[in-house]
Parts: C-alpha cells; structure tokens; sequence
C-alpha cells in the first residue's frame, strides 16, 4: 500500500483551511471582548452639554473628568436631600472643543482633570499586536490552501511522492500483458538491481533513466508498477504536475527533496507519471520569455539525473504520450538511455490482455476470446479492461450465470458505437432514410478494397448523434494502408449519401455530415501528408506532431496560393471520384439495395450469414473499368467520358 512520507508522525497538522479558520474566530473573540467588557455595570445618566454649563455656572457641580469623547461630572449634594437618595454621577458628551471651558471650570471653583486609563487598554495593546500576524498566516494559509492543499505551510517543497515500501505494488510482470518486447527490455533492470555484480563485474551500467512512450492506455503505467513489484525495492510515484505550483522555487525544491529521499532508500525507482507537463522544450517559450517555475523545475531535474555529483543507486522511469515535446537535453543519453515505445497491441496482444482480465469473470462456454481480439482491432489494453467489465455488467444485469459471447458482442457495440437510444424514437421517413443510407455504406464497403468486413448493420440509435450504423472490422491488423484503399475507404464513406440521392431523387439529408467530414480529411491527409498526388509529387505539406495522440489537427507549412489552390483542387478531385464511384456501384445494385433496406426495415438489425449472403450477391457495375474499384480516373479521363456524369 502507498505510505504518505508527509506526514510521520501519528499527529496531522492542521490544513490551511482549518488553521485560517481558527485565527479567525480568535480575532473575532478578542474584539468582541473588547468591546463588551466596558459595556459590563450600571450606565450614569446621560445629559445634554448645555445642561452641563448651565449646572457650572450654578455652582452646583463639585468635580469633573474631562476628555474628548464625554464628561464625567458630580453634583454637589443638596442641604435638603440625602446623596444617597439620588445618583450623583453624571455624563455629557462636548459637541466640539470648548477652549473656555477650563476658564469656566476654575472661576466656578469645580475640580476637573483627565479620566484614568480604561480597563481594557491590555487588550487594545494586544490586539495592536497579534492581529497584523493573524491576518498575514491567514492570507497564507488560504494561498497555500488554494495551491493544491499542502500539508502545512512549512512542508510546501517537499516531494509529494508516493512511496510503495519494498515494491509492494500488486502488480507484476504477470499481470501485464500484449507489450512483451516493452517487457523485455525492462526485464534487464529488474535483473540489474537483484543481481548487481552480474553486469558490474564486466564494467557494464544500468540504465540511469528509461522513458516509456506510446498513445493513452497502453499499460505504461502498469509496466511501472510492474518493474517495482518485480524487483522488490521502494518505489517512489509521482505526476509531473505536481511539481509545479505557483511559487517560483517550489518545483525545484520538490525534486531535491524527491532525490534525497531515494538516494537515501537506493537501491529504489522513481517513476515521474505525464512527463511532458515537466519536461517541455524550453525552445518553445522563445527567448524573451517563458515559465520560470517550470525551467527552474527543468533544470533541476536535470542535474539531479546527470549533474556534476553520481546519482548512484536510483533508477528514473518516465511515462508520456508526447515525446515530441520533451527538452533534448532530457531526452538525450545519460538521463533517459533507454526509450522503449508502448504501443496498441496486435491480435496476439489483444488476446493476452483479454485473458489477464478475464481471470476473475465466469465465462461462459461459447466465449471466445480468440474471435473476440479479432473484432477489437485498435483497442488498447485500458479498451479492452473496459470491454471485460462491460460484458460482466451485462451478464448481471440479465441475471445470468455467466458471461456469453452475446455479452461481449454487445460491449463491443457500446465501446465503438455507444449505448442504444431505444427512447429516441424515429419517424417513418427518418427510418426509411437511415435505412436506406447504412444499406449504402454496406454495398459500397462490400466491393471497395480496404473498407473492412461488414459485420452487422442497424438502424437503433445510438452514442451521441448516430440514428444508424454499419459495422465494419478489418480481417486481419494492418499497418499500412495503399492508395486504392484510401480511395476505398472514401467512397465507402460517400456511400450513404450517394444512397438518398439515388432513393430520394437528390433530396439529400443532413444524416451524411460525419461521413463527409471523415472523407474530406482522408482525402486531405493523402495529398499534403502522404504524397499521393500525381501533379504535386511526394511533398509533405503538413508537419505531423502528435505522434500518440489523435483528434489534433497537424499544422500546414507555408505555401504560396497557387500551391494552396492546387490542393484544394486535388482534394476535391478526390471526393468527387469516390462520390461518383459510389453512385455507380449503386445504380448497379438498386434492386439490392432496394431489397435489403426494406428487411432492415422489418427486422431493425442484420447480421450474421444472411448478411453476408446478400452483401456477397453485389456486383461491380462495370468489368472493363477497374478504375471503379479504386476511385482514381486513367489518365487523360474526365468523368464525362467515363458515363457517369451526364
């Protein structure tokens, strides 16, 4: 289990919140005392400042206390009445500084002065000098508070890291699976700190840092925790954001710290989880400016891994999915020796994390997890844990035994597709329409290479925008993709909308705009990032950066217009070949098309043998053009004289 190294002691300190909110209440007490205890005992009468002369001049004042906010005065006792009988202290209040007063006083024999000190003047005294601090620590405090909720304000550069004593992670090299070549090469550290001698009898050193890399979920983390639960030694895991606060220094300070306490546990690992938020290029924030809390954090983790003093005894692994973005001076040997890629798995992969994950779930005897790597192409190993719970929930749900092939089936449809919109209910033409247009993408998808194998077509909504969809998984993992498969892929996509034009005589919908979009940026991607023009040749227009990562758009380098238009042109070009290949598949499967839509109709879903049986029956529309099958025109062609455009 993670051990706290914040707190050692069996006593927490108090959080910032909870300190700031005590020195208020203090504050708020002491000026309560101070203003209620002169309020404690009978209150003199109160009398008008003029009634105060007038009582002067009479002769019938005996004594006075004089100050600038009230007059304290006494009567004379009268001859007639007891002084006992009726109160003889009495207050005024001065409306302004009388100058002759003192004058008036003495002709009029009173005897006056100034009142002695309060009785609260200790506590004015103290307040004057305990509340400046109380408000300084809780300005502080709540600083700290909103930082990220430190501790203590004392404790605000220390490592935050979590320490696993002896490596006791839960997880092993067992437990991770689909990444056997990442494995082996981390084998060797683990084999280096239980058998140090082996390699330093021959001169050889350990790896002093190993970054691991690769797109989101592909088990970098677990591979680290792994390493420690292999070899048995403290383990210290931390994030790189949780370097960076908003005090310059406090970084830097958090990795000394960081470093110190591994060198004093060494031999131990240190794992620094989303490296990039650390360690970016400093090249980036120019040169007149940038982050000097994290250059600071930079550099010092810099020279604790390879500064002037040996760092003996303690291993750095770093996870990222940005290496792209690290500082050279990070990446280079002798801080990060080692760089080993964490990628998707292939099927052998797939089926090995399926298996790990599958351990504590009942399957059923129909379940194959075989056939079940084959339909997830793509999928990581965070997916595929995923695709494991979601079937168990499944099962439970149903009140089943076990989990069957019919569960996992379904998972793989909410993974991809999303959950099932049985509430979101269609009308008769919507229907007609998504029918119609996922029957498109099937007949299109059937003959194109590269399109994939369609497995199951429905018309029950789903995910966030999908009325319909038509499920297509590759036969087998592929790593390249050839141009007529990109200009497969296109016309499949079109193949929806080419659909309702041929149905609804060109009254098309807004149900094509996903599809369009997909074509549009495959179509782009194939002229200015893969070369595949035959007027522009083989240059990249594009700057791909994010290597791991998807959804990023890659910035285009300057062009002139004439080079801009041109690809315009081309991409254009493209689409409308596709879009046209698409129709002309089509209009020679109307009577297919036309028969499938309306048993999609009736049963809501295909799937299965006859699927397949009535997909197998589409034929291409013209033998003598090959150039159908792949989208692309031969040379010196137009559309006009193909026939498809009249």
């Amino acid at each position: 289990m993670p051990v706290d190294t914040r707190n050692k002691s069996p006593f927490q300190a108090p959080r910032p919140r909870q300190l700031g909110g005590s020195l208020l209440i203090l504050l708020a007490l002491l000026l309560l005392l101070n203003y209620v205890i002169p309020s404690f005992g009978p209150r003199p009468p109160q009398v008008a400042y003029s009634d105060f002369i007038d009582q002067v001049t009479a002769g019938k004042v005996d004594r006075a206390l004089v100050s600038a906010e009230k007059i304290e005065f006494t009567l004379k006792p009268d001859a007639n009445t007891p002084a006992e009988a009726r109160p003889r202290i009495y207050t005024t209040t001065p409306v302004a500084i009388d100058l002759d007063l003192p004058k008036i006083l003495r002709e009029h024999n009173v005897e006056f002065g100034a009142p002695p000190p309060s009785q609260n003047g200790w506590i004015s005294t103290l307040l004057s000098w305990v509340v400046p601090p109380l408000i300084f620590f809780g300005i502080w405090g709540f600083l700290l508070n909103r930082q990220g909720g430190g501790p203590a304000a004392l404790t605000v550069g220390k490592s935050k890291a979590r320490i696993y004593s002896e490596g006791s992670t839960g997880v092993k090299f067992p437990d991770v699976a689909g990444v056997d070549e990442a494995k082996a090469e981390l084998q060797e550290i683990v084999d280096f700190l239980k058998n140090a001698g082996k390699y330093t009898r021959l001169g050889a050193k350990i790896p002093k840092g190993v970054l691991l890399v690769g797109p989101p979920g592909t088990g970098k983390t677990l591979l680290a925790k792994a390493i420690a639960g292999e070899a048995g030694v403290p383990f210290y895991s931390i994030s790189g954001s949780e370097f960076i606060e908003l005090f310059v220094g406090v970084g830097a300070s958090r990795v000394r710290d960081l470093f110190d306490q591994a060198k004093q546990n060494a031999p131990c690992i240190v794992f620094i989880d989303e490296l990039d938020a650390l360690g970016k290029s400093r090249a980036q924030n120019g040169v007149m400016g940038g982050n000097d809390e994290r250059e600071q954090t930079l550099n010092q983790l810099l020279t604790e891994m390879d500064g002037f003093e040996a760092n003996t005894g303690v291993i750095l692994l770093a996870a990222t999915n940005r290496p792209e973005v690290l500082d050279p001076a990070l990446r280079r040997p002798g801080r990060f020796d080692r760089q080993v890629v964490v990628d998707r798995p292939d099927k052998i992969g797939r089926a090995a994390i399926l298996n790990v994950h599958a351990r504590n779930v009942k399957l059923s005897e129909d379940v194959d997890l075989e056939k079940i790597a084959v339909r997830t192409p793509g999928f990581v190993g965070a997916d595929l844990a995923n695709l494991v719970n979601e079937a168990a929930l499944l099962a439970a749900r149903n009140n089943r035994a076990s989990v069957t092939m019919a569960d996992f089936a379904e998972a793989i449809e909410r993974v991809i597709a999303g959950l099932e919109k049985k509430s979101r209910v269609l009308n008769e033409q919507e229907k007609k329409r998504v029918a119609y247009h996922e029957v498109g993408h099937a007949i299109v998808g059937a003959l194109m290479p590269g399109a994939g194998k369609v497995e199951k077509i429905s018309i029950v909504p789903r995910g966030v925008g999908a009325l319909g969809y038509t499920l297509q998984l590759p036969e087998e993992d592929r790593f390249l993709m050839a141009e007529d498969e990109i200009r497969g892929r296109i016309a499949t996509l079109l193949g929806g909308r080419s659909a309702e034009e041929i149905i609804f005589n060109n009254n098309v919908s807004t149900g094509a705009s996903d599809d369009i979009q997909k074509a549009t940026d495959l179509a782009e991607r194939s002229i200015t990032l893969y070369g595949m023009s035959d007027h522009l040749g083989p240059v990249a227009f594009e700057k791909q950066q994010m290597q791991f990562l998807e959804g990023y758009s890659s910035p285009r380098r300057p062009v002139s217009p004439k080079v801009m238009e041109e690809i315009d042109r081309e991409v254009k070009e493209i689409v409308d070949n596709a879009h046209h290949v698409a129709l002309a598949i089509l209009k020679a499967n109307q009577n297919l098309l036309e028969e499938t839509a309306q048993e999609l109709l009736n049963q809501e879903v295909l799937e299965g043998s006859g699927l397949r049986e009535k997909l197998g029956r589409a034929v291409a529309p013209d033998e003598m053009a090959p150039w159908l099958l792949t989208g692309k025109l031969p040379e010196g062609t137009t559309l006009m004289q193909t026939g498809l455009v009249s």
